[in-house]
């Protein structure tokens, strides 16, 4: 009796649980669940590696060294938020509503900052200001040598590192924002005109507060990046967590202060992503309705256009023309000896490792949206969002989450090999190509998993049940009807996951096999060597397909309500 009593609980248990918890067991289903796990292993290695007992490096390096760590993150996060919010809202804003010489331009020009990888804008911007560069002769031509010595020295520090992310960064922020404003009606702030309120009191008021969730969600971006900035930081001699995870792990050869270290920043991104929810709440990013009318364009006076004008055009002289100028110029003075078979051989590590990278990405994105589309479960919908937290995570995190588990296969398969060889075994899957490749689609997984969502409920419908009504297994729908409709989107998800793995630098230098070197890398070593000049072909390389990516999310925003 009690046994029976016992079956019938649990069975009610079940069946109240069953709507939200069951997922029915299929290949694709095991399959992506199989994917999601192993995206979740490196933070969760982090997280777990907490548990573990502390070493005598991590106790000295949290008596002296954390606080640094903490405080220079904590003010690089507050200083870049500060001036991107600016630069981006104010921007946005102009080029949304204002009529001025230049608009045109600005729209999309005031994106491609976001080719220029940090650390790249950072040792570009510290050769031109060097004490024998240019700048600093021309300034000397009306100033003080000691005064403009300071310029120098104000850039390789934090305030300067703070600048260079926010010039590169600030696009996160005109982006989002200026799509909130175009989708705003023109009726709204019409309507506060009449009412009696300025063109600043409507903007502070009406325009400001409905694209908020927009705003906080572009500054929520930067500072993911700023936290995981390595090469710039590194570069200027800023002490942050990235640079302490480096030392840890290399210098001083300690995992467990590494991976603490690791675990730190991960709980700042966690805040982070939390701040950004919590504000949100059940604000939505889109204002347009049936009875939705553009913004009407300001016409401004003399002064007031060619004020607009100026602060559009700056952050994209500095941001963009100057450094890319000098790029050009470097790369056009060492490319007879620079362009040669170790250049060659850079390229196609890059594109090597990107393509790669692009391709498991943009398979495992559609494997998970489509088999939450067969079976849209509750617990297989969070298992697809939770599979996206990677990009929110520093690449130098990641790394060490990967790193950890590599390693403890690698001894397992050693310790199973050494009877069968007689010998030692080496590394089997640590410090190779297949472990960056599976770092690379850890971090850039929601690169991907967003367009190819958003793909398939925009092209693909109901088309999926129509097919299937008819006595298509999933399989074939998936082969015969959805991928020719998404081919366009696919590619677009590759090229962004590509981009982003040809960027990436923290990761690459963690994770990558010995004397193996990637156009990011190589870049960085050579600018780390006082051997700026001859990392420009890299850097510029890195920039040019970077360009190609912001230049196509430039086309789709024009064709938004404007």
């Amino acid at each position: 009796m009690a046994t029976r009593r016992l079956r019938k609980g649990l069975g009610r248990l079940r069946d109240e649980l069953n709507p939200r918890l069951r997922v029915t067991l299929t290949p694709w289903t095991v399959a992506t669940a199989l994917v999601v796990l192993l995206v979740l292993l490196p933070p969760a290695v982090i997280l777990g590696g907490v548990l573990a007992g502390g070493s005598e490096t991590w106790d000295h390096l949290a008596s002296t060294v954390f606080p640094v760590y903490l405080r220079n993150s904590l003010l690089l996060v507050a200083g870049v938020g500060v001036v991107t919010l600016v630069m981006g809202v104010s921007t946005a804003w102009l080029v949304t509503t204002c009529d001025f010489p230049g608009r045109r331009i600005f729209t999309w020009g005031l994106i491609l900052p976001l080719a220029l990888p940090t650390y790249i804008m950072a040792f570009t911007y510290a050769e031109l200001l060097a004490h024998d560069g240019p700048v600093q002769s021309a300034l000397q031509v009306v100033f003080d040598p000691a005064s403009t010595a300071r310029l120098r020295t104000w850039l390789m520090s934090l305030p300067g590192a703070g600048l260079m992310m926010a010039l590169v960064l600030y696009p996160y922020v005109f982006l989002i924002t200026r799509t909130s404003f175009q989708k705003q009606s023109g009726g709204i702030l019409e309507s506060s005109r009449i009412l009696g309120k300025g063109a600043w009191e409507t903007f502070f008021r009406v325009a400001l507060p409905l694209a908020r969730p927009g705003i906080v969600a572009g500054v929520t971006l930067v500072l993911m990046e700023v936290l995981n900035e390595y090469g710039a930081v590194k570069y200027f001699g800023v002490s942050t967590f990235t640079t302490g995870i480096f030392r840890a792990w290399f210098a001083l050869g300690d995992g467990p202060a590494a991976i603490r270290l690791s675990a730190s920043l991960l709980v700042l991104v966690f805040a982070l992503i939390l701040v950004e929810r919590a504000q949100r709440g059940r604000a939505r990013f889109d204002q347009g309705s049936s009875r939705f009318r553009p913004i009407p364009r300001y016409r401004l006076g003399r002064v007031a256009r060619w004020g607009a004008f100026a602060a559009c055009g700056l952050p994209l002289l500095l941001g963009f023309v100057i450094p890319v100028g000098q790029l050009l110029v470097w790369a056009g003075q060492v490319a007879p000896e620079a362009l040669d078979r170790r250049f060659l051989t850079l390229t196609l590590n890059s594109f090597g490792l990107a393509s790669a990278a692009a391709v498991l990405a943009v398979v495992a994105a559609l494997l998970i949206v489509y088999s939450v589309r067969l079976s849209p479960t509750p617990l297989l919908r969070l298992g697809a969002r939770a599979s996206s937290l990677g990009y929110s995570i520093p690449g130098a995190v990641i790394a060490v989450g990967v790193l950890i588990p590599f390693l403890w296969v690698d001894r397992q398969l050693a310790a199973l090999l050494r009877p069968v060889v007689g010998g030692q075994v080496g590394l089997l899957l640590t410090g190779t190509v297949a472990a960056l490749v599976f770092a690379y689609v850890v971090r850039f997984l929601a690169v991907a998993l967003n367009p190819v969502d958003s793909g398939f409920e925009r092209v693909c419908g109901n088309l999926d049940e129509t097919s299937r009504s008819l006595g298509a297994s999933p399989l074939r729908t998936l082969w015969k009807v959805d991928l020719p409709l998404l081919r366009g989107t696919l590619v677009a998800a590759a090229l962004l996951v590509f981009v982003d793995v040809l960027k990436e630098l923290p990761l690459t230098l963690i994770l990558r096999p010995f004397d193996f070197d990637t156009l990011a890398t190589r870049a960085f070593q050579l600018a780390s060597d006082e051997q700026v000049a001859r990392s420009a072909l890299p850097a510029l390389l890195i920039v040019a397909v970077g360009t190609v990516p912001v230049i196509l999310l430039s086309r789709i925003i024009a064709r938004q309500r404007v």
